[in-house]
Order: structure tokens, then C-alpha cells, then sequence
């Protein structure tokens, strides 16, 4: 193989060549380069009808309404408006989340912890999944907000977001989920998911790094509080010109994506099938995380006797990680590995494989079959 095998698709995926040849478009000047809110000649409104028909495309995508969908530079950001914007303002406010969040809501709400907010850290199962029993012990009369991801980035278990939304929405408890990891891996439904925010990312689904959307209930409103201030784009609640290739790009990704969501699934069942065949003859491999209620994209596996930087470096025809992008710079083990119960040596053991649509199964057999040599070379060394 001429490069290594990319099995990195929960950092970020590859942009879609459909989705660069249309953000091209909105870039020179033969093309649509306006300022969207440039409101007195054609140059901005024909970018603003592009935003806005992207918006359409993002909302499509997760069933909701276009004027529910504020754009943001990402995932975090997108965190970041949606909990520090909801508990702005308020006294004696309460907020839960988990240990196993992405970074952008764990270190969001340490910040609030900082400023005298009680956040309650809900510890989840050893397959990564919290429980809806767990949310709602934790809830008090001062609790302004529930913060949980619908995809773990690092195992890929999901949370039962429609029973948590559900009685959340009945305690007038507001609802904030994370869904940078399930947008087009996954149904997702905000007609039937209880949600007031989530977060969205056009990174993660083969659009252009740098752009994200949060989507914000209507009927009745959400109220959030910005957190950037400016101009009043984005109905107030995020002000800055708007990047219109990259929202053009999310728009096209997302569309893409909810084409071919049904397809996509059933071939990365099949490629993780594959892939985790082709290990049955090694010894010690654990799987972290839910054997069922995941996502099949992120694939967590801890190798018996093998630390995973040595392995890392022994795989090196296969670009793979040992945790979150976001935390890849510290030696320390993964906090969401130690969030479900691993011990640091067992968590120092794991390595992250993530698949998508550009993973073939010549690629996955051949990932499988060099584990298998460099553990096995591994261990024999020891």
C-alpha cells in the first residue's frame, strides 16, 4: 500500500470530493463570494440564499426546522453557546453531564464549576452507556441543564437520548446533546428525540473543518445568552461574517449524508464484521465499550500485554489513535477509558480504529492482518 490505511474517521473524515467541487464555487471570483449579509446587491444575496439553503440541508438531516439550525466555527463552539448560553444569568444553578464527554463539554463545565455552578459528574456503565435511571436520581429543583453526548468519540456507545429528553422535558430541565460523533452514523430525529440543544459539526461528516451548527428548539423558544457579541448574526445568538463555502460544505455533507445513511451503516457492519474477524486468532483483545448500543464506525480494542504506543509504532502502514484527537498531546491514559472502570495500565493498552465511508474491505483485512503480526512479534519480545 502506497500510504497508510486511514482509520482515523472519529478525528476527522476526509471531505467528499462532491463536497469540495461545490464549496469551490463560493470561493474565487467567478463564483458566489459575497458577504451573506450583505443585503443591498445580488453578490450578497446570492450567498445568503446558498447559507440559507445549506441551513435547510443541516436541518433536514436531523428533522428539524431550518430556523432552529445557528451556525457556528464547530462542535465546541457550538458546546460552549449552548451551556454557558443556557446557564447565563442564572442563580443557584445546576447542571449535569457525565466524565466520558468530549473535551469541549468537560473542560466547559469545570469553567462553570470555576464560577460557583454545582455541575454533578455522572460516572457511566463499564460499556460506556449512562443511564436514564442515573440522569434522573441526579436531578435537583435547581438543575437548568443536562449535558450528554448521543455518540462517545472514543468507544461509540450511544445514550438512550429520547427516554433522558423525554422526562427532562416534562421537569422543564433543558437538554443539551452532543451529537458531532452521530450526525450521519445514525438516525437522528429531533422530532422524536426530546432535545432542546445539540451540537453539530461538519467535520465529522465529510464537510470542511472549521464549521459547525447548534441546533436551538422553537415552540416554545429556547432562550441562550451569546457568548460572541458583534453584529447580531445568526438571530443574536452568534455574531461573525459568515464563512459561506464552509457552510456551503456542511450543507452539501450533510445532504449527502442523509442520501445514504442507510447504506453507509450496513457497509461499515460489515467492514467492522470484517475487521474483527480477521482478529479471532489473537488472544487477549478486549472490546471497550457496548457490544450493542453503539454506533459501528469506532471500534475501541485493548491488546493483552501491548501497550499502545509501542503498538502505534509498530502499526505504522495504519493511521489509528489511542484516544480523542483533543487529548492525543498528553501521555496520560484516556479519562474515558478510566471514566468506565480500566485500570491506567489496562486503559495504556487500547487503541481507537474508526472506519467510514472511504474504508474498503481490502483496507480492513489488511489492518486486521497487521495487527495480528506486530501483537503477536510484541509479546513474543517482552
Amino acid at each position: 500500500m502506497k500510504k497508510p490505511v486511514y482509520l482515523d474517521y472519529a478525528a476527522t473524515t476526509p471531505v467528499d470530493p462532491a463536497v469540495a467541487e461545490e464549496m469551490i464555487k463560493y470561493l474565487t471570483p467567478d463564483g458566489f463570494y459575497g458577504n451573506p449579509a450583505s443585503r443591498s446587491h445580488g453578490f450578497g444575496w446570492q450567498a445568503e440564499a446558498a447559507v440559507e439553503a445549506a441551513r435547510s440541508q443541516v436541518a433536514n438531516l436531523i428533522h428539524a426546522d431550518p430556523r432552529e439550525i445557528v451556525w457556528t466555527s464547530g462542535a465546541t463552539e457550538s458546546d460552549n453557546l449552548a451551556i454557558k448560553g443556557a446557564v447565563a444569568g442564572r442563580e443557584n444553578a445546576h447542571v449535569i453531564t457525565s466524565t466520558i464527554e468530549h473535551k469541549a463539554v468537560v473542560d466547559t463545565c469545570k469553567w462553570l464549576e470555576s464560577r460557583g455552578i454545582e455541575v454533578t459528574w455522572l460516572e457511566p456503565a463499564s460499556d460506556g452507556v449512562v443511564l436514564p435511571e442515573q440522569v434522573f436520581e441526579a436531578l435537583k429543583p435547581e438543575t437548568v441543564l443536562v449535558s450528554l453526548m448521543l455518540v462517545n468519540n472514543e468507544l461509540g456507545c450511544v445514550t438512550d437520548i429520547a427516554t433522558i429528553g423525554a422526562e427532562l422535558r416534562n421537569r422543564g430541565v433543558l437538554f443539551h446533546v452532543d451529537a458531532a460523533q452521530a450526525a450521519g452514523k445514525l438516525p437522528v430525529d429531533v422530532t422524536v428525540m426530546p432535545v432542546d440543544l445539540m451540537s453539530l459539526s461538519g467535520h465529522k461528516v465529510y464537510g470542511p473543518k472549521g464549521v459547525g451548527a447548534l441546533y436551538v428548539r422553537r415552540s416554545p423558544d429556547v432562550r441562550i445568552e451569546a457568548q460572541i457579541h458583534g453584529g447580531g448574526h445568526e438571530r443574536g445568538m452568534r455574531s461573525g461574517t459568515l464563512p459561506t463555502h464552509q457552510i456551503v460544505g456542511m450543507g452539501k455533507a450533510f445532504a449527502i449524508s442523509q442520501a445514504g445513511l442507510a447504506d453507509e451503516i450496513e457497509q461499515l457492519e460489515s467492514l467492522r464484521a470484517g475487521f474483527l474477524d480477521g482478529l479471532k486468532g489473537l488472544s487477549g483483545v478486549t472490546l471497550n465499550g457496548s457490544e450493542t448500543s453503539r454506533v459501528p464506525g469506532i471500534i475501541n480494542l485493548s491488546f493483552e500485554g501491548v501497550d499502545a504506543e509501542s503498538l502505534m509504532l509498530g502499526l505504522r502502514h495504519l493511521a489509528v489513535s489511542s484516544g480523542s484527537a483533543c487529548a492525543s498531546a498528553t501521555t496520560e491514559p484516556s479519562y474515558v477509558l478510566r471514566g468506565i472502570g480500566l485500570s491506567d495500565e489496562l486503559a495504556h493498552r487500547a487503541l481507537r480504529f474508526s472506519i467510514g465511508r472511504f474504508t474498503t474491505a481490502e483496507e480492513m483485512a489488511f489492518a486486521s492482518a497487521q495487527i495480528v503480526d506486530v501483537v503477536t512479534r510484541l509479546r513474543a519480545v517482552r
